[in-house]
């Protein structure tokens, strides 16, 4: 990374590393393979992770409303969906009042999974050399960026 210029120099801001779009881009994909070691035990990715994370707060939910809420198309979760159910750890039923909603629980399985995953946020914490402070703040400053971009995305459209 280059060093702040300080206020009386030009800022190049066409630098690549001065892109956000980069330093989040690089920060993503290297943390989230951090997680990898630590849901191989599971069985499963990271995006699987997020999904289980979803449903171990709350289960069953209809399938549409797990996609908003891991922020994922249907066209993307449905897949995710398909290899957790072949290990086991959920299970689609059709919605008693409506055969065209398909809702998503945990199975036995998956439920006693959430005890072996309780050890991963403190691991990723150590991995990172972070206090929980820390990865707190850095959390907190992601979501409101990403509510800062929702909304110019959605003053553009």
């Amino acid at each position: 990374m280059t060093t702040d210029p300080g206020p009386t120099a030009e800022r190049d801001l066409l630098r690549l590393d001065e892109q956000v779009c980069f330093a989040l881009a690089v920060a993503s994909r290297t943390v989230v393979a951090m997680y990898g070691p630590h849901l191989a035990p599971l069985g499963i990715t990271h995006p699987q992770y997020l999904v289980m994370l979803a449903l171990w707060e709350e289960a069953p939910r209809h399938q549409g409303e797990l996609a908003r809420t891991v922020r994922l198309e249907p066209a993307t979760l449905s897949p995710l969906l398909t290899r957790l159910e072949k290990i086991g750890y959920i299970q689609r039923v059709s919605s008693s009042g409506d055969a065209r909603v398909r809702l998503v629980g945990l199975t036995e399985e998956g439920r006693a999974a959430r005890k072996q995953a309780e050890a991963i946020p403190a691991a990723i914490l150590a991995d990172l050399d972070m206090d929980i402070d820390e990865l707190a703040s850095l959390r907190d400053s992601l979501s409101e960026l990403i509510v800062r971009a929702e909304k110019a995305g959605d003053e553009r459209a």
